[in-house]
């Protein structure tokens, strides 16, 4: 696996050293049981795998490149680097300007651009019609390009899709900057849609066995189909791709539902004529941290804390399969610990920020569980770890903590 060089400041003395011995004990990456690090009075249980992940880590070593290479220069990033406040502000405080809002507003000119400009292309990639119209300006749209090359990977996939006369079926948030660009390219290969979960995944499949007039594809996926997607002639060869910041699960539920219609209308011995399977695409990076986040729900803890972006999707997965086990705060940095009694978090059902009291247990032993999105750096994991130790008394040191992983494994 290549190694990334990123600002020392986004590592952590604590959270990139377990990480390191859990690399160094499971390098096969077969055992997604959490580490617990016991401080005596309180025990964090710290997931497996979480935090940056290739695509991340990729994006932010070629964005401080460009930094470095282009000083003088007037440097843009299309839109948000990763779904992470922390990371975009620091490219902020570094001279960098956004030519987007996460939803693709302009808060730049495109007009304003000039040949020697220098633009970054986000994690996420682009919509095929942004990179036309930075290329119509003279911009060098690959010097600094950082899409994901699991998100390349599913856009390549679509493209075989399309070679082979199938319609797309894309899982994913249709506004998110990632979708958008994956429902660009892919409508250009081939008529595609997006559904965001298993009920709109039902809604079209009941269309598919005319259960559902097809005329209603129409107003129900408004906004959300390609121009020219016929309902009398689309349907009948499928295949499923996804953002690949959504839940693996709800991905591959998608896909074997869709799976199961057109063996229900086609036969079996007709299935490979009108559906394809493409779980190759699912992200390592989201799976792992998911299957880790299942670890951490059989933890016997007290409850979660998730640190991240709250526009971030793969960081609202993971609150949600915790919320099932755990009251679960999901917060952005060690800042919205306010007290030992009052923690500041976003909901991610109300969409808003609200504060509860009283979050932490008066136990003898108070187990914590802790993990953080795909986009969220170690250090402030590391951050968030103190400010809860700053709560208890009579802690073991981080050194001896962490040097007992190390003689028990």
């Amino acid at each position: 696996m290549k190694e990334f060089d990123i600002p020392e400041f986004y590592r952590s003395p604590i959270i990139s050293k377990v990480k390191n011995m859990r690399k160094v004990m499971d390098p096969r990456k077969k055992d997604f049981t959490p580490t617990i690090l016991d401080f005596g009075p309180v025990r964090f249980h710290i997931a497996r795998h979480f935090g940056f992940c290739f695509g991340v880590e990729n994006a932010i070593e070629i964005s401080y490149k460009a930094i470095v290479e282009n000083r003088g220069k007037r440097i843009f990033l299309l839109s948000q680097m990763i779904h992470n406040p922390n990371v975009n502000a620091d490219l902020l405080d570094n001279g960098i300007r956004f030519l987007q809002d996460t939803e693709g507003n302009e808060l730049i000119s495109f007009d304003e651009l000039r040949p020697n400009d220098v633009v970054i292309v986000p994690a996420f990639g682009a919509p095929i019609e942004t990179i036309v119209k930075l290329e119509a300006k003279g911009v060098d749209v690959k010097a600094y390009n950082t899409t994901c090359p699991f998100v390349e990977k599913v856009w390549n996939r679509s493209k075989k899709l399309g070679e082979t006369e199938h319609s797309i079926i894309i899982h994913g948030k249709h506004n998110h900057e990632e979708t958008r660009a994956t429902f660009s390219h892919s409508s250009s290969n081939a008529p595609s849609v997006v559904v965001r979960d298993i009920e709109d995944t039902v809604v079209l499949m009941d269309m598919v066995l005319g259960k559902r007039p097809k005329e209603e594809f129409y107003t129900y996926f408004d906004g959300k189909h390609s121009e020219d997607f016929d309902v009398n002639q689309h349907l009948d060869r499928l295949g499923v791709v996804n953002q690949t910041t959504m839940l693996a699960t709800e991905t591959q539920e998608i896909a074997d539902f869709v799976k199961q219609t057109m063996i229900e209308k086609y036969g079996e011995e007709n299935l490979k004529d009108h559906f394809a399977d493409t779980r190759d695409t699912l992200c390592y990076a989201t799976n792992d941290n998911q299957n880790s986040t299942y670890g951490l729900m059989k933890s016997n803890a007290d409850l979660a804390i998730v640190v991240g972006g709250y526009n971030s999707s793969n960081t609202t997965h993971l609150v949600e399969l915790l919320e099932e086990s755990y009251p679960t705060y999901f917060i952005n940095t060690e800042d919205d610990i306010l007290n030992r009694n009052e923690i500041s978090h976003f909901d991610i059902h109300k969409k808003v920020v609200k504060k509860s009291t009283d979050f932490i247990p008066s136990h003898e032993v108070v187990d914590i569980v802790l993990t953080s999105g795909a986009s969220c750096p170690d250090a402030v994991v590391d951050r968030v770890l103190h400010k809860f130790l700053d709560y208890f008394n009579e802690t073991k040191t981080v050194k001896e903590v962490l040097s007992n992983i190390e003689v028990k494994n």
